[in-house]
């Protein structure tokens, strides 16, 4: 009995590096490339130059912090492994940022995936049901969003969340509205919200203060952006932020690998862009006196926060986003304004990315039915007429 409820465990972890059995070749079925571990695996690929510049930035970032205070070694468990290995703080070699990056991203990530696969198994285990592949990616997408130095209970608190609360209790896979990933950040955005409004909440190095740019053009609008970052390093990536958000060019990357693959929407891509640049056009013509982040102007807010990484991403989520083409559209430009809506109005959120699509979830079903019920009518009157 114990080794039938934990068969889907068995068979999805094989299911990694072989492929299952018992496939249908004759007709009359439809043969597909796409599977969901295939769609799965094609996510976390486009992840990958992400994920990887997220170590590395991370790393970067903090060295340069500390060249800049002068401070020469942290003071942290992390600092023994640089001894033990004979490394130094020094931001010019890549070497000494990957390894600075990746002992603050690999723990998070490995947290999230633990808890995770504990939670999805537990769940197929119980149903009876086979396991998907999705909490890989569900893990791989909230460690790119937290805080480098979060701590790894609440990482795992998190996730445990998103994905009992945000997916399991819906019927697994396939049936969840909302985003495990985007609501397991919800969920410690609210209940723990010092890891996002310290100082040095993305640049862990104690005693500094390293604003992202967003925080800086809430004090001081585009001036105080453009007195420490340019354009160009913003579209690169070579700013403070959560470690996979950063690079605006490598979401592209990550875009096209989807977009070529056809496991994202163009229009909900298209429409999150045109939503977002629309909003951020108009209050930038409106102007304001009072509020310093109305004189940021719509290029900049694409490069800036995370915008690129959600539209990208998140956005595009199959399960929890628009299923119909006139819903997407609907759905991206919801989307897109609320993210520019919720970071220039709302002064208590510098971000609103994650959160407005959260919001875009919840509304994408209301959408559907609309756009379905819409559509029905149309055809009744014109059949009818006919």
């Amino acid at each position: 009995m114990a080794a039938d409820r934990l068969a889907p465990i068995k068979r999805a972890l094989g299911g990694y590096w072989r492929p299952p059995g018992g496939g249908t070749r004759s007709a009359p079925h439809v043969r597909d490339a796409l599977s969901l571990k295939r769609i799965m695996l094609v996510v976390v690929l486009a992840l990958l130059p992400c994920a990887l510049f997220a170590m590395w930035n991370t790393g970067y970032q903090m060295h340069l912090a500390m060249q800049a205070q002068g401070i020469t070694e942290l003071f942290t468990w992390r600092e023994e492994v640089f001894r033990l290995l004979g490394v130094g703080n020094d931001p010019a070699y890549l070497g000494d940022n990957l390894l600075l990056g990746a002992l603050y991203f690999l723990p998070v990530l490995l947290v999230c995936w633990a808890a995770a696969f504990f939670w999805e198994a537990l769940f197929a285990a119980v149903r009876g049901m086979e396991m998907s592949e999705g909490w890989g990616v569900s893990g791989l997408l909230l460690a790119l969003i937290l805080p480098p130095a979060v701590p790894l209970w609440q990482a795992a608190l998190a996730m445990s969340f998103g994905i009992v609360l945000g997916k399991e209790i819906f019927g697994g896979t396939g049936r969840n509205f909302m985003n495990p990933a985007l609501t397991a950040y919800a969920f410690i955005f609210f209940a723990y919200p010092a890891n996002f409004s310290a100082d040095n909440a993305f640049v862990p190095v104690d005693g500094i203060s390293a604003a992202t740019p967003l925080a800086l053009a809430a004090q001081g609008g585009l001036a105080e952006v453009q007195a420490h970052f340019t354009w160009g390093q913003a579209f690169l990536g070579l700013i403070p932020g959560s470690p996979g958000e950063t690079s605006a060019l490598l979401c592209l990357v990550g875009a096209a690998i989807l977009l070529f693959t056809g496991v994202a929407s163009w229009r909900t891509m298209s429409a999150v862009l045109l939503g977002a640049l629309g909003l951020a056009t108009l209050l930038y013509l409106v102007g304001s006196t009072e509020n310093p982040l109305f004189s940021v102007p719509p290029h900049w807010h694409l490069v800036l926060g995370s915008l690129a990484f959600g539209l990208v991403f998140m956005a595009t989520d199959p399960v929890s986003s628009a299923m119909t083409d006139a819903g997407k559209w609907f759905y991206g430009l919801l989307v897109g304004a609320m993210i520019i809506l919720v970071r220039v109005v709302n002064p208590a959120f510098a971000e609103g990315t994650m959160l407005a699509i959260v919001f875009g979830n919840v509304l994408a079903p209301v959408i559907d039915r609309f756009v379905l019920k819409t559509q029905m009518r149309r055809r009744r009157l014109r059949y009818g007429q006919g």
